[in-house]
């Protein structure tokens, strides 16, 4: 008699880094190969991924909340991040689906703590409310010189024939995203059962191969023999 297949537990995965740095483009990748593995997964945004929090978002990144200061742009960060968990990431990962989200906590604690100077106390008890206990099973850090990312975004967007107008973000000085990006390199040493880093200076498709080796070395028991 053979025996039922054994429910293989969904994973939470997380992508980090600055801004131009390619997440969304590897997070569709990945996605793919998750996909072809026969593993049901969904892929997500911060802020966003709910309709409230995509309203969120939309706030932020026109500017409408800088000069409010990077207090409450956290707390804005943790309003959206808790619907975005109860609503999206919750339900799915309680169904056996994965997810993929591009950003999640550590930018918060990158971009409005490290780089903006917000309390520690107030970023963690933002994490405790907004996460109910939803740590990310594994964040793929990708790391790249901030100068040459925005380079790559300037030729991205000429050659796509897009205006070069940035959000709230893009616009900051090139000294403050090299804070940023020590400010992710940080976080990634302090949480190594976690975080990987990666460079995200290379060709796309190396870059996906390191991701799913990645992928593969934390969760071999979740992939071996699925593949479609």
């Amino acid at each position: 008699m053979l025996q039922a297949p054994i429910p293989r537990p969904a994973r939470f995965l997380t992508f980090e880094g600055g801004e131009g740095v390619g997440k969304s483009t590897q997070v569709k990748r990945l996605l793919a190969n998750l996909n072809n593995f026969s593993i049901q997964a969904v892929r997500t945004r911060e802020p966003g991924g709910t309709p409230r929090a995509e309203a969120i978002r939309s706030f932020i990144l026109q500017g409408r909340s800088e000069s409010w200061g990077p207090g409450a742009e956290a707390i804005l960060f943790a309003a959206a991040r808790h619907d975005h968990v109860t609503q999206l990431i919750a339900p799915n990962l309680s169904q056996g689906t994965w997810v993929i989200s591009d950003r999640f906590h550590d930018s918060t604690r990158a971009y409005q703590g490290l780089t903006g100077g917000v309390d520690d106390k107030l970023i963690e008890a933002l994490e405790v409310l907004a996460l109910d206990g939803h740590t990310p099973d594994l964040t793929i850090v990708l790391d790249m010189d901030p100068e040459l990312a925005f380079r790559r975004v300037a030729q991205r967007d000429l050659e796509d024939g897009l205006a070069q107008t940035g959000d709230r973000f893009e616009k900051e000085e090139l000294d403050w995203h090299r804070r940023l990006r020590e400010g992710f390199l940080a976080i990634a040493a302090a949480n190594p059962d976690r975080c990987v880093v990666l460079s995200a200076d290379q060709d796309e498709n190396a870059l996906e191969a390191q991701i799913w080796d990645a992928v593969q070395a934390r969760f071999p028991e979740l992939l071996e023999g699925t593949q479609a």
